[in-house]
């Protein structure tokens, strides 16, 4: 199951066009492969809500807002080019029935990551377990 759908792939490839990053720079500020990356933007991988909060923080604004870009937000690029680096402040401006709603989004999203998370830990105790279990076996005993 996706924590995420293509408007938000579609809003992280609109904001790194915007901030004028390609996709080399963006896995490189991620620590991430260049194919790694690619494969986020095109949907090809399952991406974790910890990684879309890295990409949120390294363009600078809230996961919420990387959630909520749309044609209803408001937006303003400024630009400082002290050092040859250029760096791009956005605001957004959202109805409070909207920023309702997407905090409810968000919060059902990260319930579910949680479930997610504690589904896989759930599976590896088992996997674990049947480990030792063959070990017992194997050993004829395992000291604790």
């Amino acid at each position: 199951m996706r924590v995420y759908d293509m408007q938000v792939l579609e809003n992280i490839r609109f904001i790194r066009q915007l901030k004028g990053w390609s996709q080399e720079d963006m896995a490189e500020k991620l620590d991430m492969s260049l194919n790694g990356y690619g494969s986020i933007e095109r949907g090809d991988t399952d991406v974790q809500l910890s990684r879309l909060e890295k990409i949120a923080n390294t363009f600078e604004i809230s996961l919420l807002q990387l959630f909520n870009l749309n044609e209803k937000s408001i937006f303003n690029q400024t630009n400082n080019t002290s050092e040859s680096n250029v760096q791009s402040q956005y605001y957004w401006n959202d109805s409070p029935k909207d920023k309702q709603q997407l905090e409810h989004e968000l919060e059902k999203m990260l319930l579910l990551n949680t479930q997610q998370e504690i589904g896989h830990l759930t599976n590896e105790i088992i996997y674990l377990k049947e480990i030792i279990e063959l070990m017992k076996n194997k050993n004829g005993s395992l000291d604790s």
